[in-house]
């Protein structure tokens, strides 16, 4: 899952891309209004989150820019402003929820995992293909009555496949969005993370689950 911060004071923009970052989120910091609004035109993110306070633009131009544009991507957003009036203009933006600076980084994660729940699909925080279970809350990963222990970008790239199960993946939908900005699109470094988790999830298995269709890109589901 990538996210997008905007958020201009660098000390809060690092410690909040930091603690995503160790979640398994992908994550682009943008310190103005306007680069953020450049950033959500070129990257497809699966939520933003949006200081108030921005120079150029603020959070309020900025969330209803976005929704102008026709962008449905959860927001939300950080302030420091405490006041009812505040909070009621940024829903009237177009923001899907709203956080109150100090935060706790638990709550962050817990609106942040709330608001991707609200997906047209209403996909579960436990995911299930065969005996491979997902605890995306925990990020545990079991297959049958073995735990797999993974790195946060094996873990970010096997939720990303298991939220579609079944679907084939391309290369291109897994680059936007697991990786952030700083990613290599002529490396191999995808490849390299699909046979590592092959290796944990399939190996020694008789049903295999990671499959790869060469030149299209890769699905998760049950084939015996």
């Amino acid at each position: 899952m990538r996210i997008l911060v905007i958020e201009d004071e660098p000390r809060m923009a690092s410690v909040i891309a930091r603690g995503l970052r160790e979640q398994s989120y992908a994550v682009d910091v943008a310190q103005t209004g306007n680069d953020g609004l450049y950033q959500s035109s070129i990257n497809d993110y699966d939520l933003i989150l949006l200081d108030v306070l921005l120079p150029e633009r603020d959070g309020f131009e900025v969330c209803r820019e976005l929704r102008a544009r026709g962008s449905a991507t959860p927001i939300l957003m950080l302030t420091a402003r405490a006041a009812v009036d505040d909070r009621l203009t940024g829903f009237d933006a177009g923001a899907d929820d709203y956080l109150t600076k100090p935060f706790s980084f638990r709550e962050l994660l817990a609106r942040i995992r709330a608001l991707l729940r609200r997906d047209a699909r209403l996909q579960p925080d436990v995911f299930e293909i065969d005996d491979l279970i997902i605890d995306s809350a925990s990020h545990r990963v079991s297959r049958g009555n073995r735990e797999i222990q993974l790195t946060a970008k094996e873990y970010a790239l096997l939720e990303h496949l298991a939220r579609n199960a079944g679907r084939l993946i391309s290369r291109s939908e897994i680059a936007a969005h697991v990786w952030d900005d700083n990613f290599d699109p002529f490396s191999n470094t995808i490849e390299v993370y699909i046979n590592r988790l092959r290796k944990k999830i399939d190996g020694g298995q008789a049903t295999k689950l990671l499959h790869t269709r060469r030149g299209e890109g890769y699905i998760l589901e049950a084939r015996h």
